[in-house]
């Protein structure tokens, strides 16, 4: 369970919410972090990007390489049985090394991904409200985050959120939310 401990939007992330348990992401998690992030890659069902290929791309090593720093946060979406369903995870880059949706070196950015046979399911919803809560509490002022054109379920459950476009980047826009 979620040590979040923070109401957002009326409910108790760290509590059951629609049959999905939020808990603290950590160093053991790596995996599934990579897992997650693979799929956020290839997020329309094409395989654009490799395992393999994503963990020797020193610019997607920003993201997830040395896997918990002090700063880095994130929660992982369970069901109650303990069967990962998906990931959203923050850390904030440097000017000098930005990941793709840089906003500022004391803005993380945040990466997210629902295991495919469960979209649809608000474990994206839940994941994200629990971050956004979990950012607060930790001080941050607000998160980034890059969403590439025709990522419409994503925009817009990021927009549902309060994210804005404040950028672009190749194909992709990057979004702000401050807290």
């Amino acid at each position: 369970m979620s040590s979040v401990g923070k109401e957002a939007r009326g409910r108790t992330w760290g509590a059951r919410i629609a049959a999905v348990m939020l808990r603290d992401a950590t160093s053991g998690d790596l995996d599934l972090l990579h897992d997650l992030l693979l799929e956020a890659f290839n997020w329309d069902g094409t395989a654009r990007v490799t395992r393999a290929e994503m963990l020797a791309d020193e610019h997607t090593g920003r993201y997830l390489g040395g896997w918990r720093r002090p700063d880095d946060f994130g929660l992982i979406a369970t069901e109650d049985d303990g069967l990962p369903l998906g990931a959203a995870w923050a850390r904030a880059l440097p000017a000098a090394a930005p990941g793709y949706g840089y906003v500022a070196d004391d803005v993380p950015e945040l990466g997210m991904a629902v295991a495919r046979a469960h979209h649809g399911r608000g474990v994206g919803s839940a994941l994200l409200a629990g971050l956004l809560a979990q950012a607060q509490r930790l001080g941050w002022r607000a998160l980034s985050l890059s969403v590439e054109d025709g990522n419409v379920a994503a925009r817009s459950l990021y927009a549902r959120h309060g994210f804005v476009t404040v950028g672009r980047n190749g194909g992709s826009d990057t979004m702000l939310r401050t807290l």
